[in-house]
C-alpha cells in the first residue's frame, strides 16, 4: 500500500508530503506535518538564512528519536525546479548541495526527512568566497548559556569599535552564534585567519572567560570561540532552524537588547511560529550592510608579527602551511615533530 501523503500548496508549487502523521518530536508529539507547518510559518525568515547558501541537510527519517543522516549531496527524487550548488570539500571531491531559492525547496526537504539546515557561509555566484563571518560561541562544560551571553556582549563591543555589525541568534543548543555580513573578497583562508584574529582579541579581553584553544584538553570552563566554523565546508544550523531533539528546540535570532533575557527553551517548533506572526524577522536587514575583513587581517599581522601563528584545523582538512602540529598537547612527544608540524620519520607518538 501507498504511504498516507497530503499535498501542501507552497507558492506556485505543491509539495508532497508523505507520512505526515509520523512523529518527529516526541517529547509533545509533533509530526512530520508540524514540522512542515512550521517552516511555513516562519517562511520568510528561513528563506533569507537560506538563500543561494549550498546547503547541507540533518535528516531523521524516522523523526529525531530515529538515526540522524548528514546529507551533503541533493538526495535523489528531487522535483526539477529544486536547485542546486556545486561545491567542493577539502578532500577535493565535488557535489551539488541543496541551494534554496523559495520556500517550496524547504517544504520539498521536509518531505525528505530534514530536520536541520546548515548552510555554507558563501553564496552560489562566489562559492570560494565567503560572504558571513560567523562567531560560534561554544560553551564548554562548567558553562553554559548564561556565560555565553556574558560573551556575546564583549563580542559585540569589539564589533562596534570595527565598525561591523553582529546579529546574534541562539544555537538551538547552549550556545550563541553572531553573524557579520561581509563584502566576498576573500577566500576561505583569509576569512578563517580574520575569525581566528578576531576570537583572539575577544580572549584577550577576558581571559577568565574564553578560550581558542582547539584542543578541548586545554579549554577548561571557559566559553570557546570556535574560529574553524569559517573554514571551508563547516557549518551551522541556519537561522530559523529546527535542531534534531526531542522538544524541537529552534535556532533563533534574538536582538540585542532581549539577549541578555532569552533562554534557549523559549524557542520551539511551538513557540516560534507566534513570536514570528508577531514580530517579523528580527534579522530582515542583516543583508543591507557588508563589512571589509581587512581589519581582521591587520590584527591577524599584528597577531604573527608578536609571534602568534596559525592554529589546528578541523581534522578532515589537509595539513595546512604554517598550521601548528595537529595533535593534542597531552600525546605529542615534540622531539618526535619538526618545526613544520610534521612527524619525524619512524617517530611514534607518545603519551605527554
Amino acid at each position: 500500500m501507498a504511504s498516507p501523503s497530503v499535498e501542501i500548496p507552497v507558492g506556485s508549487r505543491l509539495v508532497r508530503v508523505s507520512n505526515p502523521d509520523r512523529v518527529y518530536f516526541p517529547e509533545r508529539g509533533e509530526t512530520k506535518l508540524d514540522l512542515v507547518n512550521y517552516y511555513l510559518s516562519v517562511g520568510e525568515g528561513i528563506v533569507r538564512a537560506l538563500r543561494e547558501r549550498p546547503c547541507m541537510l540533518h535528516r531523521y527519517p524516522e523523526g529525531t528519536a530515529g538515526e540522524k543522516i548528514y546529507q551533503k549531496r541533493l538526495p535523489k527524487g528531487a522535483p526539477e525546479w529544486v536547485e542546486t550548488a556545486e561545491v567542493s570539500f577539502p578532500s577535493g571531491r565535488t557535489a551539488d548541495e541543496l541551494c534554496v531559492t523559495e520556500l517550496a525547496s524547504v517544504i520539498w526537504a521536509v518531505q525528505m526527512s530534514t530536520v536541520e539546515f546548515h548552510p555554507w557561509h558563501t553564496r552560489r555566484a562566489a562559492v570560494e568566497r565567503p560572504d558571513e563571518l560567523r562567531i560560534d560561541l561554544d560553551p564548554q562544560p562548567g558553562t553554559d548559556l548564561r556565560e555565553a551571553k556574558q560573551v556575546a556582549l564583549i563580542v559585540r563591543e569589539v564589533l562596534a569599535e570595527l565598525g561591523a555589525v553582529g546579529w546574534p541568534k541562539t544555537s538551538g543548543n547552549r550556545g550563541i552564534h553572531i553573524y557579520v555580513r561581509i563584502e566576498p573578497a576573500f577566500g576561505f583562508r583569509e576569512v578563517r585567519r580574520a575569525a581566528l584574529a578576531f576570537a583572539r582579541e575577544v580572549e584577550r579581553r577576558a581571559p577568565q572567560l574564553v578560550t581558542t584553544a582547539w584542543w578541548k584538553e586545554e579549554r577548561g570552563a571557559q566559553i570557546f570561540l570556535d574560529y574553524n566554523q569559517n573554514a571551508k565546508d563547516r557549518t551551522i544550523a541556519a537561522a530559523y532552524s529546527v535542531r534534531g531533539m526531542p522538544h524541537g528546540p529552534v535556532s533563533a535570532p534574538v536582538t540585542w537588547d532581549e539577549l541578555p533575557d532569552v533562554d534557549t527553551e523559549d524557542f520551539t517548533i511551538a513557540t516560534m511560529p507566534a513570536r514570528f506572526a508577531a514580530l517579523g524577522d528580527v534579522h530582515a536587514g542583516i543583508d543591507d550592510v557588508a563589512w571589509s575583513i581587512e581589519p581582521l587581517l591587520e590584527w591577524a599581522d599584528r597577531d604573527e608579527q608578536a609571534g602568534v601563528g596559525d592554529a589546528p584545523y578541523p581534522p578532515n582538512f589537509p595539513k595546512q602551511e604554517g598550521e601548528p602540529p595537529r595533535v593534542q598537547p597531552s600525546k605529542m612527544n615534540k622531539a618526535n615533530w619538526d618545526g613544520d608540524g610534521h612527524r619525524v620519520e619512524g617517530s611514534e607518538p607518545q603519551p605527554g
